[in-house]
């Protein structure tokens, strides 16, 4: 290589090298002034927001109706993600066009329903017939906004007040500082009404049946093989028939259970291998168990009874109701189920 083609070489690399410190300064700049943001909200949520927040909740919390979600632009993106999160943490939700409104869909707001808008200026032209719309009905009006003297927030309920926090767009023009306050006020009320309403991961799973998630919130009952299916043997029962039921059932292990059906000790694969001998077939099952095995209910999560068989490094659970068994889960039947 000449050497003003390694210079060039050089040169090139060099202008490589700092095209790439520049953009990773640029994301590290707007996480830095979107974190400012956020921290900049959660003083507010402690001082001047604290009362309509909470009075925000509350008056949610009273509607018979759902709550209607409007916005234009950016906002309006964000004000979709909160009404789809609302709706699957247990407060019926959905989100209205504000310009569709305009053109008929005013007819899906209800006098029992709460109106939230959001709006960064809160002047935005498209809001005005849904601000009209809920003083004309009295429908509550919840403002998510940065100024409580704008329109918007002159007519609101209540008024989420967004702290003026620098914009990452270096221009000041591109909503990214802004909407990342919206999209946390916003989180912050859905969960806010998710605890208030004792909402369980039980009541999620209803909502969530579908794919990965969906999985994780299934119940042990639901992936189980049932009592017909059991590797049982009575306490006093020799290891020679006892082991011509765990081979039959197949799950490598054998449950043990006393004269009242209840789960006394299991026999597991490695028990046998340690317990190997010319005296294996004689002995009974209740000297070579091992007492109170770890078990799980049918109500118990597959997610749950998941973490519990690797973490104990076993490949299967008892599933117990009163202390009998009802079922048994093997990992392999969670893995088919898409637990993860």
């Amino acid at each position: 290589m000449s050497s003003q083609a390694a210079a060039d070489n050089s040169e090139t690399n060099q202008q490589g090298t700092s095209a790439a410190a520049d953009i990773l300064k640029s994301a590290t700049d707007t996480l830095d002034l979107e974190a400012q943001g956020l921290s900049m909200l959660g003083e507010a949520l402690k001082g001047e927001m604290a009362e309509p927040f909470t009075a925000s909740v509350a008056l949610i919390r009273a509607a018979k109706g759902r709550v209607i979600i409007t916005g234009i632009g950016k906002s309006g993106h964000i004000g979709q993600k909160l009404a789809a999160t609302l709706a699957s943490t247990g407060t019926p939700s959905f989100s209205v066009h504000p310009s569709e409104a305009s053109h008929g869909d005013l007819g899906m707001i209800t006098v029992d329903d709460v109106i939230i808008a959001c709006s960064w200026s809160g002047e935005t032209v498209e809001l005005t017939n849904i601000i009209n719309y809920s003083a004309r009905f009295k429908v509550p009006l919840i403002a998510i906004t940065s100024r409580d003297d704008s329109a918007l927030g002159k007519a609101a309920t209540h008024v989420l007040k967004l702290p003026r926090a620098q914009e990452a767009c270096p221009h000041g023009l591109a909503p990214t500082t802004s909407t990342t306050m919206q999209l946390a006020i916003s989180d912050c009320l859905s969960i806010a009404l998710l605890n208030s309403r004792g909402f369980t991961e039980q009541d999620f799973k209803v909502f969530h049946p579908g794919g990965q998630l969906g999985a994780n919130l299934r119940f042990v009952e639901d992936v189980m093989h049932g009592e017909n299916a059991l590797p049982l043997v009575q306490f006093d029962e020799m290891m020679s028939s006892a082991l011509v039921t765990m081979t039959e059932k197949s799950f490598g292990c054998l449950g043990v259970v006393d004269d009242d059906g209840k789960l006394l000790g299991i026999i597991t694969d490695g028990d046998l291998r340690r317990h190997m001998g010319e005296d294996l077939l004689k002995a009974k099952v209740g000297d070579l168990m091992t007492r109170d095995p770890k078990t799980v209910t049918p109500d118990t999560l597959a997610s749950a009874a998941l973490e519990t068989i690797n973490s104990s490094n076993i490949t299967a659970l008892f599933v117990v109701d009163d202390g009998k068994p009802v079922g048994i889960i093997h990992i392999h039947d969670l893995l088919r189920s898409g637990v993860a």
